[in-house]
Order: C-alpha cells, then structure tokens, then sequence
C-alpha cells in the first residue's frame, strides 16, 4: 500500500489523501487522467509517476517545473516511508507513506484504489480537484482553519 498525503501549504498538516492497494503505477499532476490531480499553476499536466519496481517504489519527475525533495530537485529518487516531496519549487507538499497507515493521520480519504473493488466506492471521491494557488487557504473548502 501506498498513501499520497497533501499537506497544507504553512502548517505542514494533512489535507487530504490517497490510498492505493495494488497499483505499480501512481500518476501525479493537473490533468485529470492522473491518479492524484492538483490544480497548481506550477504542476505541470502529467507531472510525477511513482512506479513500483519489486517491492521498492521510485519516482519519476516529467514536469517542467520540476519536483523536490529537501528543497533539491530530482529526476528520479528511491522512494523511502514519510519523505516528502514538492511539486514545483512552490507548489504543493505531498507526504508519501509506504504501508498502514493511521487513519486519523490521513485527513479527507479522496481514493481509495483496492484489487478487491469492482466498482468503485461512491461514498469516496475520485480525483477531488484542488486549487491551492487561486483559492485563498481561509476560503478553502478542503482546507480546515481550525487547526491546532
């Protein structure tokens, strides 16, 4: 299993998240073809792939504007349990966990991918579209403002 979680862009705490069971392949960017789609003005249409090589994910950097770790940015990374990555140099944060992980941690589940589900569950959103950079964070619908 692998968890995407969005942080929130000043207060580095959960957003929103996806979960994935069973995928080799996890896609990240604005267009809606993506796994996890994001609407940031620097996230580039198809963005970033994890890919699963054998039990060890990697990731890939396709976009234009490029994709962080530790303020550096790669081409291609080994990915390790609770790094985070940034897509852009300004654009969002995203926490990557490999394994179980603690719902209360996660906050809003948008996809949740299982080999078991044949049709998908309605009560989870599928690529709930976020726009960082044009909504104001205390305007934000997915974004809480009564954080501690």
């Amino acid at each position: 299993m692998i968890t995407l979680t969005l942080l929130h862009p000043s207060q580095s705490t959960p957003v929103q998240s996806w979960l994935f069971d069973s995928e080799s392949v996890v896609r990240l960017g604005r267009g809606n073809q993506n796994d996890v789609v994001l609407y940031s003005a620097v996230v580039s249409r198809r963005h970033a792939e994890l890919q699963n090589f054998e039990s060890k994910w990697e990731l890939i950097n396709f976009g234009a504007n490029g994709t962080y770790i530790d303020g550096k940015s790669i081409t291609q990374a080994r990915v390790v349990d609770g790094m985070i990555i940034r897509l852009g140099e300004s654009g969002p944060k995203l926490l990557i966990r490999l394994g179980a992980n603690d719902p209360a941690k996660l906050g809003k589940v948008v996809n949740r991918r299982s080999p078991s589900a044949s049709t998908p569950d309605p009560s989870v959103e599928r690529n709930t579209l976020l726009n960082l950079r044009n909504t104001p964070v205390e305007n934000h619908p997915d974004i809480p403002t009564n954080l501690e």
